[in-house]
């Protein structure tokens, strides 16, 4: 059984950083895929950034090119998105999603085509 669990959410001010991590266990194949999904109020989910483990291909939406990254740390078994430069239209819940083997890392990220869900995080920037 697959399991994602998001940690590292929390409130900050604008111009400041936070790093959330995904923590992924039982993934039937070697390598997979994570991504970084977020739903702000009112809005409807979407796509930030995603991680594929076999090539490394990473993919990010324009909104935060330059200042979010994501990374992966294998020993560990976990996909971090670190954040900086936060501004308040950057508040939402943050999900991490995966599915099992390689993936074309922008496409996962504009369909939200994962197969697995973490129960998300809450991000909170203050003007």
């Amino acid at each position: 059984e697959v399991q994602l669990v998001e940690s590292g959410g929390g409130l900050v001010q604008a111009g400041g950083s936070l790093r959330l991590s995904c923590a992924a266990s039982g993934f039937a194949l070697p390598y997979y895929a994570i991504g970084w999904f977020r739903q702000a109020p009112g809005k409807e989910r979407e796509g930030v950034a995603c991680f594929n483990t076999k090539d490394r291909a990473t993919y990010y939406i324009d909104s935060v090119k330059g200042r979010f990254t994501i990374s992966s740390d294998d020993a560990k078994n976990t996909v971090a998105l670190q954040m900086n430069n936060l501004q308040p239209e950057d508040t939402a819940v943050y999900y991490c999603g995966g599915l099992d083997g390689p993936a074309d890392v922008a496409f996962v990220t504009i369909h939200q085509a994962v197969d697995y869900w973490g129960k998300g995080t809450l991000v909170a920037v203050s003007s």
